[in-house]
């Protein structure tokens, strides 16, 4: 249904074609340069329509290790005697039509043909901690015998993102800020940016005069050693390696070669982090990284919807390709992308990894459990968790201080234990983010000092709800409440932070029961059941109140539907049957209405503009968030079946693709919010002001991939309880390596220690090991 390319299969994994030809772009809504990011757990690529690419590494910090922005690299050219030459790169594309180009689950494919030959160029990120491409090279002579030149070519773009930087596509960066050195050998050129650390330094200074939650000077000295690049040759061919002396230089490996007619050759490199390590087999590599990658993704059926499975495996594949090993703090995180991270050089907030990790419970628990443990090494030892950490991993808690981020660790940390069964997990010693200079200590005391500040320090606002701080989950609520901001912060309460929480606590109850904890547990329940009664008291008749301010000020009342705490007032059960029929009947007529993308975020949309746009743009002005869909879906389950299915639906990038076909985001990928109808650009997202907002980088934000997974387990019935089981319902399919669900509710969990299952069948006791009912 796009305009711009369609879905195929590749090595039986899910791919996108694109078929549009960005050098005859004429309709203002498609733009002539789009991209998306695929990666392992080390790196991302960063592939484009027009055939170029960029790598990206979280690893030390944020930062591009080649940009591909404002223009890409990672080219094929072909050099013939008394012929023009012509490759991947779009100024010298063949004439005639775009060349194929494929966005892979783990890769990007280009094959263009010219004369009689044919050039197919796939870049991988093989599976695991790999911190470079490989690149295979297929040549093929159709036309009679040919002798060329093939060229690999890599420029080398490093670019640090800096606070001052301008928002991706802008050149806020110059190469010439950094000195290169380049060492050729026999088969591989290496580049070494010898300037990182002289910005290091640079920043030095910056943290001796800020925050003391910022690293010390002596150890950020030591986290960002200067980049090694390297562009290798595999093939075993006789090769000439070169690079030029300019500021962004271009590495080069010139290959002759002669075909006969009919004939193929392959040729392979690697480009990336110079890891030192030996490739012996690229061949074997690449077809173990294949089998691997489609071997993990889940697979998911649901009866009379023709998506859902190539969706599902797409949105896992995409999902923990944006999974990084932590050089600096430990295990992975999941940085929540788009903008924030490509833009503003941040991954923000805490909530976000902690969020993304939770279908993987489901699929790749190894990765969930670490993401968990890194993103609690941001708490500082009194259970604080910063608002976000900036480029250089620097924990930062000026910018805001949310009051529900311990929520979401206590969540994940819940849902990882009852799906997995691993309570050996919660003693296992855990160091602290290095700026601290904290003793570690077990992930278990991590999540009692995350429980004691919550309790204590966070505590209660307005009505005895839990206070607001500067946010809830809604960063931007104080500017968009029109209440004043001092007071709110202070005092104000949040009626979504008390739902969430009276739903969390009692799972999280169970969590405590299980790793000896029983004074917490008891105390979750206990603020759980006072938390859930005065939600119950914030209903006005027609849907619950988002949140008071002091004095008894109404945020989110009669006439102004707030989205985001209904569907938890219904979770918690705050709400009875009928008031939840009720609200579901009000979203369905209010934010849901004409709204194909889902329902929006407050209702009626605002007319003005709004601290993230304007008129149906941002929370503020009633956008579209896939964060808070997914629990309106999950909600709606236990009251309406269908109404729960169709807002999943509407969540999906199949649905997107057909009411926005000529829009790129939400085709692959997409933004944290889409805009609504009211918008002057629905379907899109907000462009914000100042330094720049999610337009300027609108994919890859991991809620457009992880919410839809773990809505669907939650329409199969898949979910934590109260008492730490894991409960398993059926109505659709689910198979992923841990996990297998089947539409009539019978299923297999791989446990990695022992776990209890409500099922249709009634409790299910098992574990370690194979566990089937």
């Amino acid at each position: 249904m796009s305009t711009l390319g369609h879905w195929e299969g590749e090595e039986g994994l899910p791919s996108f074609c694109y078929t549009a030809d960005p050098r005859h772009v004429s309709d203002n809504e498609v733009s002539a340069r789009n991209w998306n990011l695929v990666g392992n757990r080390r790196i991302q690529l960063c592939a484009v329509s027009d055939g170029g690419v960029g790598l990206y590494d979280e690893g030390f910090g944020n930062r591009w290790l080649t940009d591909a922005h404002p223009r890409g690299t990672g080219f094929s050219f072909i050099v013939e005697d008394n012929r023009e030459t012509w490759g991947t790169e779009q100024s010298h594309w063949p004439s005639g039509g775009a060349p194929r180009r494929v966005f892979g689950a783990n890769s990007f494919l280009i094959a263009a043909q010219d004369d009689g030959l044919d050039l197919e160029r796939l870049i991988l990120c093989p599976m695991g901690e790999y911190p470079w491409v490989l690149v295979r090279v297929r040549i093929t002579a159709n036309q009679g015998p040919r002798t060329f030149e093939h060229v690999e070519e890599w420029t080398v773009r490093p670019r640090r993102i800096r606070p001052d930087d301008s928002v991706i596509g802008i050149e806020g960066f110059h190469a010439r800020t950094f000195d290169f050195d380049v060492v050729i050998s026999d088969r591989a050129v290496r580049v070494h940016a010898t300037r990182m650390t002289a910005i290091a330094r640079d920043a030095k200074q910056d943290i001796e005069n800020d925050s003391p939650n910022l690293l010390s000077s002596d150890s950020f000295e030591s986290l960002d050693a200067r980049i090694s690049l390297v562009l290798e040759g595999l093939d075993g061919n006789a090769s000439t390696v070169q690079a030029d002396g300019s500021d962004e230089p271009r590495l080069q490996i010139r290959t002759r070669l002669r075909l006969e007619t009919d004939e193929t050759c392959e040729l392979w490199f690697r480009f990336g982090l110079d890891d030192s390590g030996k490739i012996d087999d690229p061949r074997a590599l690449f077809e173990d990284s294949m089998v691997d990658v489609e071997s993990r993704l889940p697979r998911a059926h649901l009866e009379g919807s023709l998506f859902v499975e190539r969706e599902i495996a797409w949105h896992a594949a995409v999902l923990t390709g944006g999974a990084c090993r932590d050089l600096v703090i430990g295990g992975h995180t999941l940085n929540q992308g788009s903008w924030y991270s490509f833009g503003l050089g941040a991954n923000a907030a805490a909530r976000d990894p902690l969020q993304h990790a939770l279908p993987l419970a489901y699929s790749e628990p190894d990765l969930a459990l670490s993401v968990l443990r890194n993103t609690c090494a941001w708490a500082n030892p009194e259970g604080d968790l910063p608002f976000c950490l900036d480029r250089d991993k620097r924990t930062r808690f000026e910018f805001r201080q949310p009051s529900d981020q311990n929520l979401y660790a206590f969540w994940l940390a819940s849902e990882y234990a009852a799906a997995t069964g691993d309570v050996e997990a919660f003693g296992q010693e855990l160091a602290y983010h290095p700026s601290y200079g904290a003793t570690s200590t077990s992930l278990a005391t991590h999540l009692r000092r995350q429980f004691r500040f919550f309790v204590d320090n966070v505590g209660r606002g307005e009505r005895g709800h839990v206070r607001m701080r500067h946010a809830d989950w809604n960063d931007v609520i104080l500017e968009d409440s029109g209440v004043d901001l001092a007071n709110m912060i202070e005092r104000g309460g949040s009626v979504l932070n008390s739902a969430m929480a009276a739903w969390v606590f009692p799972v999280f109850a169970g969590l405590c029961d299980r790793i000896d904890e029983p004074a917490m547990a008891l105390e979750a329940r206990e603020i759980a059941s006072d938390l859930r009664d005065r939600v119950r008291g914030a209903w006005n008749g027609s849907w619950f109140d988002r949140a008071y301010a002091p004095g008894g000020v109404v945020v989110g009342g009669v006439d102004d539907l707030w989205l985001e705490v209904q569907p938890w007032a219904i979770l918690c059960g705050a709400a009875d049957p009928q008031q939840a029929r009720d609200l579901l009947k009000a979203i369905d007529e209010g934010p849901r209405s004409a709204s194909p993308l889902g329902a929006r975020l407050r209702w009626p949309v605002g007319d003005g503009p709004n601290a993230s746009g304007g008129r149906g743009e941002g929370p503020g002005g009633g956008g579209i968030y896939p964060s808070v869909n997914l629990v309106l879906a999950w909600a709606a389950k236990s009251v309406d079946a269908d109404f729960a299915l169709d807002e999943w639906q509407r969540m999906t990038l199949s649905q997107h693709e057909q009411y926005f076909p000529n829009v790129w985001e939400g085709t692959l990928s997409g933004p944290d919010s889409y805009n609504a109808p009211e918008s002057s650009r629905p379907g899109r997202t907000w462009p914000g002001t100042g330094t720049g907002g999610m337009q300027d980088f609108p994919v890859n934000n991991l809620h457009v991939h992880s919410q839809p997974i773990l809505g669907y387990l939650r329409l199969l019935g898949v979910h934590p309880t109260n008492e730490g089981h894991l409960n398993v319902e059926g109505g659709g399919e689910w198979v992923s390596r841990t996990l297998t669900v089947k539409s009539d509710g019978h299923g297999a969990l791989h446990a990695l220690g022992p776990v209890i299952l409500d099922t249709p069948f009634g409790e299910i006791r098992g574990g370690p090991g194979l566990v089937t009912w």
